[in-house]
């Protein structure tokens, strides 16, 4: 790198050989990185090995088109960003809004109000996940959300994801003509894998920090945002090796998902980071608990903080954003859209 006019930087003992391992962090610009590559291709001890990854890197980090397959739909993030809207048909869910024992009929009527309202693709939850949620069986979560899943492939046409980390649910959904499957646990269950890769779905991997029983018991880490991004990229290269195409995959930070206020607030700060994984990003804000820290209002009084939080995501990377209030996004979005256009 010095040598190239750039610099690098590794701990004090590395120099002096009191430390065998340390981290590097390369300091330059594109142009530098770009020649950096090229020498390393021809040096010994693994480093041809490096310049592969870190020429990956460069070009995930500058991709502008982003697309994602969903079965027969295909969502092009190249120009606007998306809208997921949700869907909750539990009678636990922290933002108020489940609809478990609703009847068919105003599912059906919210659900075709967000599309008209220009949501993407409906996201459909039958299991809570908020902090310290009551786990539920496979057998009740399908009773909750099959009905549903039904109704709506019949009735909308924009394409449906279900909210879950149960295989037996995930095929189920799909086997009913659902087109993606959002995995809290970054599809850390090979079975879950096996099955959407078999199903040519998408899917959503998220990172979260344990398990939503226990996930907000002092969230720790030494750096969030490799933390998170080293666990996706695992997750990621489990998935490929499953048989699921990147281009049927969509990455999510998990806001909220073992993470304290700030620890939320670092990753919608530095989102840009995520892009290295050369994937179209998921955000989802909507009502969570660090906007009610930070404005001290309750649930039903998070819009604003919402539409904030989603509307800085999408400046900083976001491809597509999970919420509950469509129109006001959709607002928010037009007027981000004509900002950056103009």
């Amino acid at each position: 790198m010095l040598s190239l006019g750039a610099d690098a930087a590794v701990a004090e003992g590395a120099l002096t050989g009191k430390i065998k391992k340390t981290s590097c962090i390369l300091i330059g610009n594109l142009s530098q990185f770009l020649r950096l590559n090229e020498k390393l291709k021809l040096q010994p001890f693994g480093l041809n090995g490096l310049a592969e990854q870190l020429k990956e890197v460069l070009d995930n980090y500058n991709k502008i088109n982003f697309t994602l397959e969903l079965g027969r739909y295909k969502l092009n993030f190249n120009k606007e960003v998306a809208i997921m809207g949700i869907l909750n048909i539990t009678p636990d869910s922290f933002s108020g809004d489940g609809l478990y024992g609703c009847s068919l009929d105003r599912i059906r009527e919210i659900a075709e109000q967000m599309s008209a309202e220009g949501a993407d693709c409906i996201d459909i939850g039958g299991e809570s996940s908020r902090p310290g949620a009551r786990a539920i069986s496979a057998k009740e979560e399908i009773a909750r959300v099959l009905p549903v899943i039904k109704m709506l492939t019949k009735k909308i046409k924009i394409p449906l994801s279900v909210d879950t980390y149960k295989p037996e649910v995930a095929k189920v959904a799909l086997d009913n003509g659902v087109s993606m499957i959002n995995d809290i646990t970054g599809l850390s269950n090979e079975k879950m894998r096996r099955i959407i890769a078999k199903f040519k779905a998408a899917a959503v991997i998220m990172h979260m920090q344990g398990r939503p029983q226990t996930m907000q018991v002092n969230p720790h880490y030494q750096d969030v945002c490799a933390e998170v991004l080293d666990y996706l990229e695992q997750r990621v290269n489990q998935a490929v090796e499953a048989g699921i195409p990147r281009s049927r995959m969509m990455i999510d930070p998990g806001i909220g998902f073992g993470k304290t206020v700030e620890h939320n607030l670092i990753l919608l700060k530095k989102l840009k980071m995520f892009y290295s994984l050369g994937l179209p990003i998921l955000v989802g804000c909507s009502r969570k608990s660090f906007i009610g820290k930070l404005l001290n209002v309750e649930v039903n009084q998070r819009v604003l903080g919402t539409l904030s939080a989603s509307l800085v995501a999408a400046q900083n990377g976001a491809h597509m954003l999970r919420v509950h209030d469509v129109k006001e996004l959709k607002q928010g979005l037009k007027i981000l859209q004509a900002i950056r256009t103009v």
